[in-house]
């Protein structure tokens, strides 16, 4: 099968390139795990931190990727929860306990860093961390739920958010932009003020309905009730502090 494999940690500044195609062999499933065959793989951010060390892999090479969405092809012996051709979803969490701490335990493991993920034709995982992809999603549209939209999902449930109060986005990336979305559909009077140092973010905000849009030192102007804060940096949150 064809993949592309980070072989090396390496700066992106530098013109390098990390990432090799190869010929690798199908992988087989273990008795609990399926194998998929890939359709498409998102590219999250995280790939970018792996690339560059600041999440590095405990070995090279590697297949990156954790935006995977593709089809079972073949069941391992102890492998019931699926069955052959259906469309099912991988992310970041390829294994760990299944308890409420499981992206803290130490069994954690993540797709495409620990072990093999969704660069590639075929990838394998454990039966318990695959997910049935709903038919109204097309792969591209649903790739990106698996991560991006998942980390949104639960940073807003996790703010209590009721309708009618107002939330804040620090940064406005892949989850952002699914978070403000969400917002809309669940609390229609809820205002949503975007802060992004990107005029192309901004002006994405205010198409997709916020409020408002400024960059990350500016004065919304209302109190908020939440903010929630993607960006891979330290001042935006002290500002959505202040």
């Amino acid at each position: 099968m064809r993949a592309m494999v980070l072989t090396k940690i390496a700066s992106l500044d530098d013109d390098q390139e990390p990432l090799s195609l190869v010929d690798l062999p199908i992988p087989e499933p273990q008795p609990e795990e399926i194998l998929v065959r890939v359709s498409v793989c998102g590219v999250c951010h995280t790939e970018l931190d792996e690339i560059e060390g600041r999440t590095p892999p405990p070995r090279l090479p590697v297949v990156l990727g954790h935006q995977v969405v593709g089809r079972v092809d073949r069941l391992g012996s102890r492998a019931n929860r699926f069955q052959p051709g259906q469309r099912v979803g991988i992310g970041w969490i390829y294994s760990s306990t299944g308890g409420a701490d499981e992206n803290l335990s130490p069994e954690f493991k993540a797709t495409g860093r620990d072990v093999n993920g969704g660069y590639a034709e075929y990838m394998t995982v454990h039966q318990s961390y695959v997910y049935k992809i709903p038919n109204v999603f097309s792969d591209i549209q649903a790739a990106p739920l698996l991560c991006a939209g998942a980390v949104g999902y639960r940073a807003l449930r996790l703010t209590n958010l009721e309708n009618g109060q107002s939330l804040g986005l620090m940064g406005f990336g892949g989850s952002g932009h699914l978070v403000l979305q969400f917002v809309r559909h669940w609390f229609p009077e809820s205002k949503v003020y975007v802060f992004a140092r990107d005029e192309q973010a901004r002006q994405l905000a205010g198409n997709l309905g916020a409020a408002w849009a400024g960059n990350i030192r500016d004065r919304p102007p209302a109190q908020l009730h939440a903010t929630i804060d993607t960006t891979p940096v330290w001042r935006p949150v002290v500002e959505a502090l202040n």
